[in-house]
C-alpha cells in the first residue's frame, strides 16, 4: 500500500526495478475523485520511462488539472478514436491502436469506464483492460471504491448517488499490485473547494452532497478495508500449507428470491465468503408449481447476471424450502448459510422463529446468519 510521495526517492538498484516490475497488473484505488490516482499513475508511467521502458498512454482524463497535464507532456499518448455519438463527438480509448502499438507498459485512466456505443468491440474499459493484458502488455491502471460491484449498492445508500459503471470484483482481485491512494477528507474537500477536482460551477453541489465529510471518511474506510483484505488474501497462501488451507475451506450458501433486494443480499453474503476465504453458492428454491410474474422474471434474470459478474454459483431447486436447502448444503459442502431479513408478509414468522429454527435443526454443523437489510436502520431513528 502506498501514498503520493511514498515513492518520493530515487528508484535505484536492481531491488527496486525487481519490485516495481514484478506485476503485469497495477491498480491505483482511492476513496474518491481527487485523491491522486492519475497523478500517482502517471508519475509510475513517468519512472518507468526514464529507466528505459517503453510506456504508452491508453487513454487518460485530465479534467483540466495543470500538473496533470504538464505530466502527460512527458510520455507519448495512442491517438484516440473519435465517435459520434446523439450529435456529439467523443473520443474513446482506441484498443485496436494500442494493441498496434504493443507497448511494455499501457497507462489507462479510470477502469470502471462505459465505453460510447459504436466506439469498439467492448462495453467496458476493464474489457479492453483484459484483451491488452492477453497480449502480454502490462496495465497501470485507476478506479474508485464505489465502482467495485460488490459494494455499489452500499455506497449509493450512504451517499444517496447512485453508481452507474461498476467492475466487477474478480477484475481488481486479478491485479498483481493494488496501491491505495489516500487522502484526508479535509484535503480532498479543499481541493474541492479550489476546482482542483470538479468545475466551480459544481463544486458547491458536490460539497454538500456526495462529497460531505461523512460519505468521505465512510468511503475511506472502505478503500482502507478493500486493500487490507487484499494483502490478507495474498499473505495467506505463503504461510499456510496446502493441507492446512484445505481444512480451513470455508463455502456459503445463500439463499436468495426473485426481487431486487436480494441483489443487496448477494453483494454481501460475496464479501463476506471473500472474507471467509471461501466460495460462493446463491440458491433460489422455486415452490411447486410457482408461476413467476414479468417483474419476477427480470429480478431472476439480474440476480443471475450478478451472480456471474461477482463469480458465485447460481442454483435453483424447487420444492420447499427447508428440504431444498439441507439438499444442496450437503451436495455443495456448506459452512455458513446465508439469509436476508423477510419483507413484511414474512417478518412474523421468520421473528417467531419457525424458519430459523428450522434452519439450525435440520442443517447440525452449520452457522446460519440472518443478514440485516441496512436500510432497516432509518426505522431505528427515534
Amino acid at each position: 500500500m502506498s501514498t503520493p510521495g511514498a515513492d518520493a526517492g530515487p528508484a535505484g538498484g536492481d531491488t527496486a526495478d525487481a519490485v516495481e516490475e514484478a506485476g503485469r497488473f497495477r491498480i491505483y484505488l482511492g476513496a474518491a475523485a481527487g485523491v491522486g490516482k492519475t497523478y500517482a499513475m502517471l508519475n509510475e508511467g513517468c519512472r518507468r520511462k526514464q529507466r528505459g521502458t517503453d510506456v504508452v498512454i491508453g487513454f487518460v482524463e485530465c479534467h483540466g488539472r495543470k500538473l496533470t497535464e504538464q505530466m502527460i507532456d512527458d510520455l507519448e499518448v495512442v491517438p484516440r478514436t473519435v465517435v459520434d455519438y446523439r450529435g456529439s463527438r467523443l473520443e474513446e480509448m482506441d484498443l485496436a491502436a494500442v494493441l498496434r502499438r504493443r507497448p511494455t507498459v499501457a497507462l489507462i485512466d479510470e477502469l470502471a469506464h462505459t465505453n460510447v456505443p459504436g466506439s469498439g468491440r467492448n462495453d467496458k474499459r476493464w474489457q479492453d483492460v483484459m484483451e491488452i493484458l492477453a497480449a502480454g502488455i502490462d496495465v497501470i491502471t485507476t478506479v474508485n471504491i464505489q465502482h467495485l460491484e460488490s459494494i455499489a449498492d452500499e455506497v449509493e445508500h450512504m451517499t444517496g448517488a447512485r453508481v452507474r459503471e461498476r467492475v466487477p470484483d474478480w477484475v481488481v482481485r486479478k491485479a498483481d499490485q493494488i496501491e491505495l491512494v489516500d487522502s484526508s477528507p479535509e484535503q480532498l474537500r479543499r481541493r474541492m473547494l479550489h476546482g482542483n477536482i470538479y468545475p466551480k460551477g459544481k463544486v458547491s453541489q458536490a460539497l454538500t452532497n456526495f462529497f460531505r465529510t461523512d460519505n468521505l471518511s465512510a468511503l475511506r474506510e472502505l478503500a482502507l478495508r478493500e486493500v487490507a483484505e487484499d494483502v490478507e488474501e495474498r499473505r495467506q497462501p505463503a504461510v499456510l500449507d496446502p493441507l492446512s488451507r484445505q481444512a480451513i475451506t470455508e463455502r456459503v450458501l445463500v439463499l436468495v428470491t426473485p426481487e431486487p433486494r436480494s441483489q443487496r443480499l448477494l453483494r454481501r453474503s460475496w464479501r463476506s465468503a471473500q472474507r471467509l476465504g471461501g466460495e460462493l453458492d446463491a440458491l433460489w428454491v422455486r415452490k411447486p408449481g410457482q408461476e413467476l410474474s414479468d417483474e419476477e422474471r427480470t429480478s431472476l434474470a439480474a440476480l443471475r447476471r450478478l451472480a456471474v459478474i461477482l463469480g458465485a454459483h447460481f442454483l435453483e431447486e424447487e420444492g420447499e424450502l427447508v428440504p431444498a436447502v439441507r439438499k444442496v448444503a450437503a451436495e455443495r459442502g456448506s459452512t455458513y448459510v446465508f439469509v436476508g431479513t423477510p419483507d413484511e408478509s414474512r417478518r412474523r414468522e421468520v421473528l417467531r422463529g419457525s424458519l430459523v429454527s428450522a434452519l439450525v435443526r435440520e442443517l447440525p454443523g452449520i452457522d446460519i446468519r440472518v443478514v440485516a437489510n441496512r436500510a432497516d436502520r432509518q426505522k431505528l431513528a427515534p
